[in-house]
This record gives C-alpha cells, sequence and structure tokens, in this order.
C-alpha cells in the first residue's frame, strides 16, 4: 500500500533508513535506476529507439544526484543521446558526476551558457526531458538562476508546440524521429517548483506528463494547484522496505485497486436480497426530484439487495415510473419538500434498514432542517407503530418498540442534509457513531465555519482534524478526494477528472456510499471502497462517451458496472 508522508515525515524515514543499513548513497542509486528503468520502457516504444534523444535538468541536491544516476544508467543500456543540463556546477569529486564524466556523455553548465542556447537545443530536440531540479526541500518562490533557466526551458517547449501539428499530442509515438518532437517530461520525486506538502507551485514550473516519487507520496502531489503540474503518479521504493521506522507507521494512504478490491464483500452464488441490505434514501422535494433517483440507482449498481426511497408525494410521482427496482416510501410534505411531520414516520421506516442517506434534493427549507433535528434526537421523536399504508399509525407500542423505533441506521449525509446540518446547534454531538458526511469544499466550508480557499489550501489538515473533532468519517470531495477517520487515518483518492465536475455526480456517490454501507462495510471502508468505484466509473465513463466534457451523473451511474468489473477481473 502506498502511504503519504509530509516532507519532514520523509526525511525522518531516509535517516531511519540510512541507520538501517540502507545509505543514502544506495537509496540514490535505487532512485535513479528506478528512473531509468521506466525511460527506457519509453525509448523502447519509440519507432527508432537507437535515435531516442534524452535530456536530464540536473540540481544542486540529491534530486540532481537522483537524475545523474538515471542518465547514466539510460546511457549504459540503450543507444539514446542522453545529455545532461546542470543549474551549477558538481564537484568534480562526486563520484556521481564522476560516473558521469567517465561516460564520456555530454554534460553542460548553466553559468556557461549565458543566453541558454545550449539548454534551449536540448530541449528542443529532446523526446524525453527529466527533471531533476529540485525535490522535496525546496522554498517557494523559485529566485535567480533557477526561475531563469526553467523560464528558457518554456520558452524552448514553446517554441516546439507551435511548430507542432496540432493533431500530435506530446510524446506521440507516431511522429517520425526526424522531427523534434514535445519532449514527454518525467519529473523526479516532483515537479521542480512544487510544495510537496501545501501543493503550492511557483509560476516556472514544468508541467510533467508522469512524475516518479521516491519511497511514499507526499500529500502536495494531490494538493491543486500543484496537482495539476504531477501527471501520472508512480511510486518508487528507493530500496526502502515498508517496514522502515516511520514509514510503518504512517496513517495516510493512497487507495489501490488491491486494496480496494479487499474490502468488497462477497457475492456468494446461493445468496438472496436479503444477504445485501436494505438501503433506504430519503430524499427529493419539487425543484430536486432527480437527486433521490440517481443515488437509488447507484445503491443498486453497488450490490445493495433492496434501496428504497423516501420522498415527497412530487418526488416519486417523477421518478416511480423511471426506477423500477426501488419502492417507494410516501412521506409527509409541505408544498413539495419533505415536512417535520415526517420525521416519527422515518424513524419508524428506518429501523428496518441496514443504513441509510439523507440529504440528496432535499432544498433548504426550515420545515426539512426541523426534520433532520428530529431525526438526530431521539427525545424530540414521537415514535410510530408499525403502519401498512399511508401515515395512520397503530395507538399500542410496547417501550421495547419504542426504543428500536428511535433507533437509526448507520447514516449517510449529504448534499442540502450537510447544508441544514450546519444549522443545527453543536450539529456534530448529535450524529450516531459511525456517521459519513461527503461534502463537497462549499459544504465543507459551511460545516467548518471556514472560507472555502482556507479549506482547498489545507485540505490535508482540515479533514484530519475535522474528522477527528466531529467523530465521523469525512469524505472530502474534489480532485483528489479525501476520506478521513476519527482515528487521523486518510485514505486520498488518485482520481482527478473533469467528469465528475457535474451535477448529480455526489448523488451518484452518496448513493455507493450508502449500498455498499447497506451491504455490511465498515464505515470507513464503505467510504473508501466507494470512492474508489465512483472516481473509476468517471474516468471510464469518459472515455465510453468519448469526451470527459460531456459526461453526465448518468453515466457515471451506468458505469459503476464496469468500475466492478475491472476491479474484480
Amino acid at each position: 500500500m502506498i502511504k503519504v508522508v509530509s516532507v519532514e515525515q520523509m526525511r525522518q524515514i531516509e535517516a531511519a533508513a540510512d541507520s538501517a543499513g540502507i545509505s543514502y548513497a544506495e537509496m540514490m542509486d535505487n532512485a535513479g535506476s528506478a528512473i531509468a528503468s521506466r525511460v527506457l520502457d519509453l525509448i523502447a516504444k519509440l519507432p527508432d529507439p537507437a535515435e531516442a534523444r534524452v535530456t536530464l535538468l540536473i540540481g544542486p541536491g540529491k534530486n540532481g544526484g537522483d537524475g545523474l544516476v538515471a542518465g547514466r544508467v539510460i546511457a549504459e543500456n540503450s543507444g539514446a543521446l542522453v545529455r545532461f543540463y546542470l543549474l551549477a556546477r558538481r564537484d568534480e569529486t562526486d563520484p556521481l558526476f564522476k560516473a558521469v564524466q567517465d561516460h564520456g556523455l555530454f554534460v553542460a553548465n548553466a553559468e556557461d551558457d549565458q543566453r541558454y542556447r545550449v539548454l534551449t537545443n536540448m530541449v528542443a530536440s529532446a523526446h524525453i526531458l527529466i527533471d531533476a531540479l529540485f525535490g522535496i526541500g525546496l522554498t517557494l518562490p523559485l529566485r535567480d538562476t533557477a526561475a531563469k533557466l526553467l523560464r528558457a526551458v518554456h520558452k524552448a517547449l514553446e517554441v516546439n508546440e507551435e511548430s507542432e501539428s496540432a493533431a500530435v499530442r506530446a510524446f506521440s509515438l507516431a511522429q517520425p524521429m526526424s522531427q523534434a518532437p514535445h519532449p514527454y517530461i518525467l519529473a523526479v520525486d516532483c515537479p521542480s517548483g512544487l510544495d510537496c506538502d501545501s501543493g503550492e507551485i511557483d509560476k516556472n514550473a514544468l508541467n510533467a506528463d508522469e512524475t516518479i516519487t521516491m519511497i511514499a507520496a507526499k500529500p502536495g502531489l494531490f494538493t491543486f494547484p500543484g496537482a495539476a503540474a504531477v501527471g501520472n503518479l508512480s511510486i518508487a521504493s528507493a530500496g526502502v522496505p515498508a517496514s522502515t521506522d516511520g514509514l510503518k507507521e504512517a496513517t495516510s494512504v493512497v487507495a489501490d485497486p488491491d486494496s480496494v478490491r479487499a474490502l468488497l464483500p462477497p457475492r456468494p452464488a446461493d445468496a438472496h436480497k436479503g444477504s445485501y441490505g436494505k438501503a433506504l434514501i430519503i430524499g427529493g422535494s419539487i425543484n430536486y426530484t432527480g437527486a433521490p433517483g440517481l443515488s437509488a440507482r447507484a445503491a443498486y449498481r453497488s450490490g445493495a439487495g433492496l434501496v428504497s426511497v423516501g420522498a415527497p408525494e412530487p418526488t416519486i410521482r417523477a421518478l416511480a415510473s423511471h426506477l423500477f427496482e426501488a419502492t417507494w416510501l410516501l412521506f409527509p410534505h409541505d408544498m413539495g419538500v419533505l415536512s417535520s411531520s415526517a420525521a416519527p414516520l422515518i424513524r419508524k421506516e428506518a429501523a428496518s434498514y441496514s443504513a441509510m442517506l439523507l440529504g440528496p434534493g432535499w432544498g433548504r427549507e426550515d420545515t426539512t432542517r426541523d426534520l433532520l433535528a428530529k431525526l438526530l434526537d431521539p427525545d424530540a421523536a414521537h415514535p410510530a407503530a408499525r403502519r401498512a399504508i399511508g401515515f395512520t399509525s397503530s395507538a399500542n407500542t410496547s417501550e421495547a418498540d419504542q426504543a428500536e423505533d428511535n433507533k437509526l441506521p448507520p447514516l449517510v449525509i449529504d448534499a442540502d442534509g450537510l447544508f441544514l446540518l450546519a444549522q443545527l446547534e453543536d450539529w456534530w454531538t448529535r450524529l450516531p457513531e459511525g456517521t459519513i458526511l461527503t461534502p463537497h469544499p462549499g459544504e465543507m466550508a459551511t460545516l467548518a465555519g471556514m472560507d472555502i480557499k482556507d479549506v482547498q489550501a489545507q485540505r490535508w489538515e482540515i479533514a484530519r482534524a475535522k474528522a477527528q473533532e466531529w467523530k465521523v468519517i469525512l469524505v472530502l470531495k474534489g480532485a483528489h478526494t479525501l476520506i478521513a477517520a476519527p482515528d487521523g487515518r486518510i485514505t486520498v483518492l488518485p482520481f482527478k477528472t473533469s467528469a465528475l465536475a457535474t451535477a448529480g455526480t455526489g448523488d451518484v456517490l452518496a448513493g455507493t456510499i450508502v449500498g455498499l454501507r447497506a451491504q455490511g462495510l465498515a464505515p470507513f471502508d464503505a467510504a473508501v471502497a466507494a470512492g474508489y468505484l465512483h472516481g473509476l466509473a468517471g474516468e471510464l465513463a469518459a472515455q465510453q462517451i468519448g469526451s470527459e466534457r460531456s459526461v453526465i451523473a448518468g453515466d457515471v451511474v451506468e458505469a459503476l458496472a464496469s468500475a466492478f468489473r475491472l476491479l474484480e477481473a
């Protein structure tokens, strides 16, 4: 499992590895070899690998050392033209630099290249550009020679972009080698100019097509605006075992197919619908009829045995003819929005369900806020007896029945439910244990009493702190969604696709979570698995539709089946 650690934690892990007998020099050699291995794979895919040209931008520190090793190994194992451009002169006694010189490889120094003509030629003619200038120890902003050098690189890339056909994508394997291609940019550890803790990025930083980070991922690689420059992300262990002090204790991880696959509930051949739980979705209003329908479809696609939608009559009338599999519970409404008088009836029905979702399509009326307050306050609820049809109830219920009526199933709260929740005093004290909240940044700002910009700037810190303070599972949505638990764990999702930036996809996520929760998954596991499947479904929907721009929420629901199929293959 890929861990995520801060810059300071990374330094401590490296020190622990060194103390355990894996020297810094050995880590550097392993890191450089991993980079070289990836580049050799890229070279092998070219029409004429023997003509490949690789340029490495080398910084003064360990990141540059990784680059020196990588370039030497590439040269030793391919016929590629490998060239190094040094931001600052390396010590002639540096064994890594001496090895490059002993191989007779071309080296240019920035201080000798006053107008960056050599750099421009090296970048403009390269098929692969390796960014090994700066790693995790960077302090922003970039200054002096570093900033000037990167500006010169951008100018060289712009020349190539102007000369390229609009139809030719970066590093097109079909492009003739005789042409000067736009180089495929591979960043070592992180794009130079990215703060690996905060995700801040210098205006001169290069946008990588791919980043290979060492030992563990860093939060800044998943935090915008810097995350936009990372490209495809992979991890190289640099020879540091997972049992290393500091690494084994890290509680933040990246969700991956293997870990998510292990969370999914089994599907025995002799099962029946009762084996997979019952999900209840309380949602909808006169203006937002579709939201609970999307959630219900997603809950079914996630494998729930039975999904019921409890809603106002106008919502049921609009959805029932389009969602044949759901069962329907009609609850009192006030001009098309759920009324506070529905609380005892909802509590009564909810007692027989495995999990319940509150919020999709609710609207923000006072009566629905009062409904939520009553649902979360057993003392305010008036138990209703079992009923067959309508709102009538029997007058006789035992105390045991009343106690059971007052017990809510595991909760997921989403959308307008979160907005209304924030209006309740000390709302976090009212939530049952294991409640899952699914805010987008705006809803998170409302819940936490913060500005959206502060939420986005401190996503990791805020997600962890608020999950602990509120004692909830917190799904902070957005590109690279974060799932945080009260015990300090965080799982980050590897997806950043605009396909999910459209109305209704949040309802799909919430429905997937409640569907998995109904099947018995623990709250954190349900949130992680659903989030991963939802992100994967978004990417698959974009592939199926042919454009991220054109994906709608219904496409994501339909792609959930493909996401499960890929995950379980």
